[in-house]
């Protein structure tokens, strides 16, 4: 009898993910569950403030990595600027990203995956919660 060959399932899914909260852990399950092995891309500080300079950015790059590599469900941590720029370099098969991600490059990075072969896999928001309400509450603590 032949040993069936297992081909583990590589998911990608990227973000900032600053003010961690129960929208980005559910993004991480669903996306685990997609496949076998979970990388999450992490957006460099630097990468945020270019795209986006009047942004309030909490956690620092490494607090924000070291988070995220805290989850049993994430497998590997890597860090990113360009999603678009960043994913074509990658192993990976299934790409999971939020309904929400919608910028021109994460538009080019869909359109990479579906040029070559990769799943693209768009998860639903996590109903009342997201980072941008989080840190209007914060804020108006001040």
């Amino acid at each position: 009898m032949r040993k069936e060959e297992y081909t583990v399932k590589r998911v990608i899914t990227f973000g900032v993910f600053d003010y961690f909260h129960l929208g980005h852990l559910r993004l991480f399950e669903h996306a685990k569950a997609l496949g076998d092995y979970l990388i999450v891309a992490v957006q460099d500080g630097d990468s945020i403030l270019k795209t986006k300079p009047d942004a309030t950015v909490f956690y620092s790059t490494a607090q924000r990595i070291e988070l995220v590599k805290a989850l049993r469900m994430v497998d590997e941590v890597i860090l990113y600027q360009d999603v678009d720029r960043t994913l074509p370099q990658l192993d990976f098969d299934v790409f999971a990203i939020g309904s929400d991600q919608t910028h021109p490059g994460f538009q080019r990075a869909v359109r990479w995956c579906e040029e070559n072969g990769k799943a693209v896999v768009r998860l639903a928001r996590t109903p009342g919660i997201c980072s941008s309400s989080i840190k209007r509450q914060i804020d108006s603590l001040e």
